[in-house]
């Protein structure tokens, strides 16, 4: 028997053996002793919207505002004052399958950023590339946003996101290396639903498994039935352009120079581990014997030991002054 697979990345049956195949390859990029932190940037609703018409424009401003939020904060020497490396991976849905764009960034270890100073620097960063974009002609404006063509209409639909709170999440660390492969298994070549959530197909439509987040305990697990042209459409939101790369590295992981930088964090984390594992050693090394002086009766110090009929290797010099 032989298997057939259609090798479309969207594929929810043909993206087990590339996530195989990418994971063996990052597998030798983990850096040892290390906690990786998982941050993720979500555009609001109203930007969503917009992107959904512009895809390959307005998820290319999502991951460079998102890149560089992380590393102009981390580079403050306020916060962190340091270059980091970290990879991005872009979902665009949620679990009910609707439009929701948003980026999952996993960090090593030593990042100290706050997540509301992310949060704003992020907003601004990204309505500014927004603006750029616009002023330069990069949107398409269709259906709803037809209206946005007049400048002065643009400006009034984007006063609100601009004082909207922005959702950016950190969640604790992963903690050691197999932690971040177990993460990055579930999430790099996820698509829009696995296999595993579909529950039946008949005549009411599809009904799949889905988690509503808002609920709590056993009611957040729930299943939905979409008419089978309404679930294609929602699973057709997540098509990407072609050619659009939805996993990317930044910082010292970028593609240019991370074969250099991975071996480099990682002779210096080796180094380290040894010299913390030596000063852990040293802390919990059994305390030396103390013997009182029998004329004083003060702490006498063990200078030498030797074995039953042996001598000193030097002379015993008794301080007379």
């Amino acid at each position: 028997m032989h298997s057939v697979t259609c090798r479309n990345r969207h594929c929810p049956k043909c993206q087990s053996l590339a996530r195989a195949q990418w994971l063996e390859r990052r597998h030798a990029e983990l850096l040892p002793s290390t906690e990786y932190f998982h941050v993720v940037f979500t555009l609001p609703e109203s930007i969503a919207a917009l992107a959904f018409q512009n895809k390959r424009t307005l998820y290319d401003l999502l991951f460079r505002a998102s890149a560089e939020t992380l590393r102009t904060i981390a580079a403050d020497p306020k916060h962190l004052g340091a270059e980091i490396g970290f990879l991005t991976i872009l979902h665009t849905w949620g679990q009910n399958l609707q439009h929701h764009p948003h980026v999952h960034c996993v960090v090593p270890g030593g990042f100290f950023l706050p997540v509301r100073v992310l949060s704003r620097l992020f907003r601004r960063l990204f309505l500014e590339q927004l603006r750029r974009t616009y002023d330069a002609g990069g949107l398409r404006l269709h259906g709803q946003f037809e209206s946005l063509s007049d400048p002065v209409e643009f400006a009034a639909w984007l006063a609100p996101a601009a004082r909207a709170e922005w959702v950016v999440y950190a969640k604790p660390p992963f903690g050691g290396a197999e932690h971040v492969l177990d993460y990055l298994g579930r999430y790099t070549h996820r698509v829009a639903i696995s296999n595993q959530r579909l529950v039946a197909l008949d005549e009411r439509g599809v009904t799949f498994r889905w988690k509503d987040y808002r609920a709590s305990g056993r009611t957040r697990y729930k299943t939905m039935t979409l008419e089978a042209g309404e679930f294609m459409r929602r699973f057709l939101l997540h098509v990407l352009p072609g050619g659009f790369h939805r996993i990317r590295h930044y910082g010292l992981f970028g593609n240019t120079g991370r074969a250099d930088n991975i071996v480099r964090m990682r002779d210096l984390l080796l180094v380290h581990a040894a010299q913390r594992q030596s000063a852990d050693a040293h802390i919990h090394e059994p305390p030396l014997p103390s013997y009182p002086c029998p004329c004083c009766g003060g702490r006498m110090i063990v200078i030498e030991t030797f074995a039953r009929g042996c001598v000193p290797t030097a002379p015993i010099r008794i301080d007379t002054s």
